[in-house]
C-alpha cells in the first residue's frame, strides 16, 4: 500500500477517534472532524486505487 494512502487512513482513524471524544464531551464543534475524517478517507482511497491501476507503489 502506497505512503500517502497509509498516512491518509491514520489521519481518518484519528479525526474519527477525535469526533467521538468531542460529541462524548457535548461539543458539537466535532462535526468539523467528521468532514475531516471524510476528506481522509476519501484521499486514501484515491492513492491506494492509483496506485492499484498504475501497478506501482510509489505515490509521486
Amino acid at each position: 500500500m502506497p505512503r500517502l494512502a497509509l498516512y491518509a487512513l491514520a489521519v481518518c482513524a484519528l479525526a474519527i477517534a477525535a469526533a467521538v471524544v468531542s460529541f462524548i464531551q457535548g461539543n458539537w464543534l466535532g462535526i468539523v472532524w467528521v468532514l475531516l475524517a471524510g476528506l481522509s478517507s476519501n484521499m486514501g482511497w484515491y492513492y491506494f486505487r492509483k496506485a492499484k491501476l498504475t501497478g506501482g507503489t510509489t505515490a509521486s
